[in-house]
Order: structure tokens, then sequence, then C-alpha cells
């Protein structure tokens, strides 16, 4: 494995190999056995070209987790008309928000600072004896790629984090299954642990919380309301048992009273819809003209509390073509407050649910170490 293959957050697993004591002269070198803390998110395609973007909604919208209908009917509709036609429109959205300086999308951008921040503050605690990295669930790089590389630097044991705040199928469920077969590949499999959706911590409705105030407090007029916009699902699956819906409900109702407010400040929408059958209602798009038009809310402010960061789901969707919506229907005020991103209380949110399931894998860190002597 080369310096390059390991990227910006890698460790180089070679300073720390050695044989085992009493082994034979020739076994092999094993590398000093660590903890690897795997951040994962959706994923991002490498460019908005035509290919780029094909290659990533085939892998997308070819996922039974995201679209469960038959192949044999899914697959000749995917293949012959959706992919020759939506990585067109799709390509157009992503360029109106790329990072051409980075040359990457924004969800790449922030998840990368996001890393950064997690791995400096996790290696202030644990030093050497864990590393830090993040994969996507489609695209680059891979969560295959980034279990191979943690293995080969002696994680005995990974700890995978989906940075979705609520659990859904389609979502949290789909990226443990990537990293679950990824682990089918490897000869000598760590121990592991998936992280639990955090939709109701503390942490994560204060980061939130705090969020909206430092919007307000910079607005001249206070919104009429705020209107929380969680990605959308069929119906059909919150019938199947998904409990995203629940969850996402419980975050809203979190969020308004941990900030003082009524049941009139504050409501829950979702948004993306795609396909033909319903989805989690009310829908964004169409709740924002409602808002408008019928309640005469003239002035609103949209947050996206499943988002861990700004993305083309809320940068282009949220952003224009739902703001485009309540503005047609005669509001007036549209504001979007970002993602948390890698706002610090974010981070400090995600690194207490890291420490929390790192309790029975590290029961000291290294400054209590050097505290006590």
């Amino acid at each position: 494995m080369n310096s390059k293959s390991q990227g910006p957050f890698m460790l180089d697993a070679t300073k720390s190999a050695v044989r085992p004591p009493h082994s034979p002269t020739d076994h092999p070198k094993v590398p000093a056995a660590k903890i690897g803390i795997l951040v994962a998110n959706l994923g991002t395609p490498d460019n908005y070209d035509y290919w780029s973007m094909r290659r990533y909604l085939n892998e997308f919208l070819s996922d039974r987790r995201v679209i469960d209908y038959s192949p044999w009917l899914w697959q000749p509709l995917l293949q012959l008309i959706i992919l020759t036609k939506r990585p067109f429109s799709s390509g157009e959205a992503y360029k109106s928000i790329w990072n051409e300086e980075a040359g990457e999308s924004p969800l790449m951008t922030i998840t990368k600072a996001q890393t950064a921040k997690i791995k400096a503050q996790m290696q202030a605690q644990y030093g050497d004896r864990v590393m830090v990295d993040f994969c996507m669930r489609y695209g680059n790089p891979s969560t295959k790629s980034k279990v191979r590389e943690m293995v080969e630097a002696g994680c005995r044991q990974i700890l995978f984090f989906p940075l979705y705040p609520h659990y859904a199928g389609a979502t949290s469920a789909t990226a443990n299954d990537q990293f679950f077969r990824a682990l089918m590949e490897e000869k000598w499999q760590p121990t592991v642990r998936t992280v639990d959706p955090y939709f109701e911590h503390p942490k994560y409705i204060e980061a939130l919380a705090q969020s909206i105030e430092q919007a307000y407090a910079k607005m001249e007029t206070r919104p009429d309301i705020l209107v929380c916009s969680y990605h959308g699902v069929p119906k059909r699956y919150l019938m199947e048992g998904d409990p995203y819906h629940c969850q996402c409900a419980k975050t809203t109702r979190l969020l308004k009273e941990r900030l003082g407010w009524d049941d009139t400040e504050i409501t829950t929408t979702f948004q993306s819809r795609f396909g033909p059958e319903e989805w989690l209602k009310p829908y964004t798009v169409e709740e924002v003209a409602r808002l408008a038009e019928e309640d005469g809310k003239k002035n609103i402010a949209v947050c996206a509390p499943a988002f861990s960061a700004d993305c083309i789901e809320t940068l282009e969707e949220i952003n224009e073509e739902i703001k485009e919506s309540f503005e047609e229907a005669g509001g007036e005020h549209f504001t979007y407050i970002p993602c948390l991103n890698d706002d610090d209380a974010h981070i400090d949110a995600l690194c207490t649910v890291i420490n929390e399931n790192l309790a029975a894998w590290v029961t000291e860190p290294v400054s209590a170490k050097v505290a006590t002597g």
C-alpha cells in the first residue's frame, strides 16, 4: 500500500509493524493493534459530466434498499430510459453547487472537514490507539477500500458511524450493508460495532437549536415559521416497519421544546420525492407554497435536520426549487439555515456519540493517563 492510496487521513501501518513474540523469523510482520473509526456518508459523483453522473446514479438507483422494485421491471427502465436522461439534469444541478476550486462536490468538502476535526479530537484523547477516516456508500472513497486500509493498518476493532441522525433502510441500513460486505472479504475480520441513530441525543438537539438561534439572531424580521424538511421515503416503508418517520417527528418535537416554541412556530415536512407512489407527507415543495398561499406565512426559514452535511438536496433542491415554489405562491422572505456541517457544536456531538460507543473498547483516554501519571 503506497502513501498515495492512504489519503490524507491514513496512518502508515508499516511504522509499527513487528513480528509477534516467539514467532519464527519468516513470520510476517503484524501492525500494532488500533481502533478504527470509520464515518460514512451517502456519496457523491466524481464530477458533473455525463459519464461520472451516470456511474454514480447507476450505483445509487440500483441499490435495492433505495429502489426495492423487482430488478426485472426496474433495471430495463433504469438503464434504457432514466440513465439516458437523468445524468444531464442531475449534472446541471451539481454544476450549480460544485466546489470548482477543490474539484469536488460540497458534500465531499464538508465530509473531509468533519473527518479532520473528529480525527484531531479523537487523537487528542486516545493518541495513536485510534485512527479516523471516512468513506462513501456510493462513489469514492468506497467503503470497501477504507475497510481494507484500516485492516492493513492494524485496526482490530472498527466503529462504523453512518452520519445519518435518523435510521432509515435507504440510508443507515444500506451503509451498514456495504460495510458488512467489505468485511466478508477480509481474511482476519476485526471486531466491529455500528453506531445507533442519534436523532434524540441531547448534544445533537443542542447543536441544532444553537444553529437555529444563531440564524434567527442575524435576521431583521423573525420568520413566521420554521420548516424542518427531512429527506422523504415512500410511505410504504413506514407501513413495513421503518422507524424513520417517527424519529424525524421526535427530533422536531425535541427541537421545539429546547427552543421553547409552540406548535405554530415549527413544522415537519419531507422532500426529494421520486417515482409514482405516495411518500411521507406533507411534501416540502407543496407545503411551503400552501403556507404562503393559504396561511399567509410570507417569511419562512427552512432547515434540514436529517442531513449531517449540505449537499445537492439542500443547496440545490431547498435553496432553489423549494424556495421558488414558496415565492411563486406569494412568499416574500425565504431563509435556508445550513446543515450543521463542521460546526464545533456538531463535531462535539458526533465525538460524544463516538466516545459513548468506544467505552467498552477504550477504558482510559491518553489525557487521563497523563493527568494521573
